[in-house]
């Protein structure tokens, strides 16, 4: 049954999952040698999302949005998308979702981070409770999650990292040890920085500026994350040159990465192909796969990373 004020969408990325490429050349998630649960696309939905709640949190604004149909069929690693005013004309952009929530004060909701940095991103930062948004979602193909209780690394950069903390939650209700890394140039744009302990047993905080954590980069404090956490599989979420940098040290270190890709989705449906990104299958064919559809979630290993 469909939330009310909502429709199912037709999306590009459904009717790909039946003729897309992607099974058979090797770009789909899947935790290396082992079962692990990958649902694919979720059913999306077009509705009226209300305001009800929005906080301001170091860097960025944290939304909550009522998103009853949306919050029943998420998986950590999707996204959704909104319409947003950017003062002549409405266009969409993709946001990750932080927290999700089936029963609460509001009903069932879903957090999300905005960063306000465009005209479009702080109108929808400016919104206050009440106000509604037209929201798409959930969208994208999310992180494969291993059936067996295995150590996990999750490894997260500024914004990006907005989208593991819904997938920590599902590993530690799978039994799976989770062990958290987080790296911002500031203290400021670490997400949940006060209290991102209650995500993991072990978290690691690196900034550029050392205002929070030890003073690093990601690829400077990913070997030694992995070798406290005896992690086999690595999620991860930042810009490319930080995931680049993850599939690469996961390998040496004999450990297997998914990695969320963090580039501009203009429609994120698969209409506009404006997210194309070049990845190599197991068949040693170069594919251009799109982000909001084939992805955003891929396997570390497969993506062309000089071409990006």
């Amino acid at each position: 049954m469909l939330a009310p004020g909502s429709m199912p969408v037709r999306t590009c990325c459904r009717a790909t999952r039946r003729s897309s490429t992607r099974g058979r050349c090797g770009l789909v998630p899947s935790c290396a040698g082992s079962s692990a649960v990958d649902d694919g696309p979720a059913m999306t939905l077009q509705a009226t999302a209300d305001v009800r709640a929005s906080e301001r949190i170091g860097a960025f604004q944290h939304v909550t949005l009522a998103a009853p149909g949306v919050v029943e069929t998420f998986r950590p690693g999707n996204f959704v998308s909104i319409a947003l005013h950017d003062g002549s004309h409405l266009s969409r952009r993709s946001f990750w979702v932080h927290r999700v929530r089936s029963s609460s004060s509001s009903g069932a909701t879903i957090d999300i981070v905005v960063r306000p940095t465009g005209v479009g991103s702080s109108w929808l930062a400016g919104l206050g409770v009440g106000a509604s948004v037209d929201l798409i979602g959930p969208l994208g193909r999310p992180f494969a999650q291993p059936k067996q209780a295995v150590p996990c690394l999750l490894v997260g950069e500024g914004y990006a990292a907005a989208s593991l903390f819904p997938l920590a939650e599902r590993l530690v209700e799978r039994g799976c040890p989770v062990s958290l890394l987080l790296a911002a140039d500031t203290a400021a744009e670490v997400i949940d920085g006060l209290d991102v302990r209650r995500s993991a047993e072990a978290v690691t905080i690196v900034t550029a500026d050392g205002s929070m954590g030890a003073q690093g980069t990601i690829a400077q404090a990913l070997p030694g994350a992995l070798q406290r956490s005896g992690a086999s599989v690595v999620y991860a979420a930042a810009p490319a040159a930080s995931l680049h940098a993850v599939a690469g040290i996961s390998e040496q270190h004999g450990a297997w990465s998914q990695v969320a890709l963090e580039v501009p989705q203009p429609c994120g449906t698969g209409l506009c192909h404006g997210c194309i990104v070049p990845a190599v299958g197991e068949d040693a064919i170069a594919h251009r796969v799109r982000a909001c559809a084939e992805g955003p979630v891929f396997r570390g290993d497969r993506i062309q990373w000089g071409l990006l």
